[in-house]
């Protein structure tokens, strides 16, 4: 039987259990200062699934969007985004349950560079750890 709790590494918090809380289609809130408003995921990289099931990611996962609001040369281009907020809750090592009032992403390069200069609003801890580059942009981790 596997056991629970403090057995992980101390320093990484990141749990690869957060509960999936955007499909396919769904729409988030652009978060950084790149020109997009409204991002909609097409897709999910390295995602392995059952036939017919829908993709899906949680916090600090790279998804592929396509932005649906913004300037005009932003728009109706297909892009990679890191998701920094979920409205779904999830629970975390230590016990707590954490969720947010949006779903928000920020758009990187398929290596994970931000292509904005800064990002409102709070990023979840988990997508902190896993992409440095969004954590040295956020004003406030969560």
């Amino acid at each position: 039987m596997a056991k629970r709790g403090k057995v992980l590494i101390k320093g990484i918090t990141y749990r690869p259990g957060v509960s999936s809380g955007l499909q396919v289609g769904s729409y988030l809130t652009c978060a950084d200062n790149s020109g997009a408003k409204l991002l909609q995921v097409i897709g999910v990289p390295k995602y392995k699934g059952r036939l017919r099931r829908i993709p899906s990611a949680a916090v600090g996962d790279m998804v592929i969007v396509s932005i649906k609001e913004g300037t005009p040369d932003m728009r109706r281009q297909v892009l990679h985004a890191v998701i920094i907020r979920q409205r779904k809750p999830y629970r975390r090592m230590d016990g707590t349950w954490i969720q947010f009032e949006d779903n928000a992403a920020v758009i990187v390069t398929p290596e994970g560079e931000p292509k904005g200069t800064e990002i409102r609003g709070p990023v979840a801890k988990e997508a902190a750890e896993r992409w440095p580059k969004v954590a040295g942009l956020a004003t406030i981790v969560v």
